[in-house]
């Protein structure tokens, strides 16, 4: 006798959904999920390996539940005042989404998502019986005050969501949208600043937006520019009373001794890990010129990745570039493709075979 997921008794607002499905494929250049493709460097990978063999001697006990090292180190390296009380981390910053919907969101309450943007918002914001509603963007995938207000007071949410730069465009994020958006609404204004490490040196962040707004939450991730996505560490920045908000819903001991661990190692050595930020600048910048002069049609981006249009067909390129060992992105965004930017030998592999790809069609 068959038997299948429809069998289950699953939540009718479930049925029909399909997981977060992007493809994890064994090839030699996989540029497809916004990874850091540079290795942790040799010395800081002895020394968090030395941090967790320490904190392996008292594994047989729950780790910190409060995390406090880690959350001293993420505050000294945010800087900007941030104290460690303001500070809540997790595994992955989609864990922090997670919780921050645990706590905010729920059944009869909304979100206001605009995309395109990063899918996770979506899915976490079903998952946890909330309701996502979408928001328009203006012309070049922006979001201007006045676009965000107006889509503030047409849906009323109670949590408004911005992804800055945004994922999976590159779009930056204008801090004047956010403060609108804040005086817009009495409810939770979130910031995910995933890629935040990547936009123009010096550029001002959400979190210069914290001091006299409890509401507003800015995340950011160890996964991108600190190359750690495998150890999933994420973190927010917010009021003290955010914290307290979410330890309500968070699981008991929900960040591992190992994890705390290797996080705060890593935050050690925060200037060497991010010595690599200009390198990778520097080839997404590389790819932006010369997919123009292919004659494709990159977007301006402050990430780590480049979306390109002017591809005629999506998925016949995505199998081609697969062929040679390569993977980008294929969002389902009419004409256009997106791939993260690797070190110098990946980028050319990539460049390479697209031209070939190019000139063979």
């Amino acid at each position: 006798m068959s038997f299948s997921l429809d069998d289950l008794p699953l939540r009718d607002d479930l049925r029909g959904l399909t997981p977060y499905g992007a493809p994890q494929k064994k090839v030699p250049v996989a540029l497809n999920v916004n990874e850091n493709t540079h290795p942790v460097p040799a010395d800081v990978a002895r020394d968090i390996v030395a941090s967790i063999a320490e904190a392996l001697h008292e594994v047989n006990r729950y780790p910190d539940r409060e995390f406090t090292a880690l959350r001293e180190a993420l505050a000294a390296y945010l800087g900007h005042g941030v104290t460690p009380e303001q500070i809540w981390a997790a595994n992955g910053s989609n864990e922090v989404i997670q919780q921050l919907l645990q706590a905010f969101g729920g059944p009869g309450r909304s979100v206001l998502g605009f995309p395109p943007t990063y899918s996770m918002h979506s899915i976490i914001t079903v998952g946890t019986g909330s309701t996502w509603v979408e928001g328009r963007r203006d012309e070049g995938f922006g979001i201007s005050p006045e676009t965000a207000v107006a889509e503030i007071e047409r849906v009323r949410p109670d949590i408004v969501f911005f992804c800055g730069p945004n994922n999976p465009t590159g779009t930056p994020l204008d801090l004047a949208t956010v403060e609108a958006a804040y005086d817009a609404t009495d409810g939770i204004v979130f910031v995910d600043e995933a890629y935040a490490e990547f936009m123009p040196p010096g550029q001002p962040t959400a979190l210069t937006l914290l001091e006299g707004r409890p509401r507003l939450v800015v995340s950011r991730t160890m996964s991108k520019a600190f190359a750690f996505a495998g150890a999933r560490v994420g973190y927010l920045a917010a009021h003290p009373a955010v914290a307290d908000a979410l330890r309500l819903v968070r699981l008991p001991y929900h960040l591992s001794s190992l994890t705390q661990a290797a996080a705060v190692a890593a935050l050690r050595h925060a200037d060497e890990m991010l010595a690599m930020v200009d390198d990778i600048r520097g080839q997404r910048d590389r790819i932006v010129r010369e997919l123009a002069a292919m004659g494709y049609e990159p977007w301006p981006t402050w990430s780590n990745f480049v979306l390109f249009g002017g591809v005629d067909d999506p998925s016949d390129v995505f199998e081609r570039l697969l062929e040679r060992g390569i993977i980008v992105r294929d969002l389902g965004i009419p004409g256009h493709l997106r791939v993260s930017a690797g070190t110098e030998a990946e980028t050319t592999a990539f460049l390479d075979a697209l031209r070939d790809i190019r000139l063979s069609s």
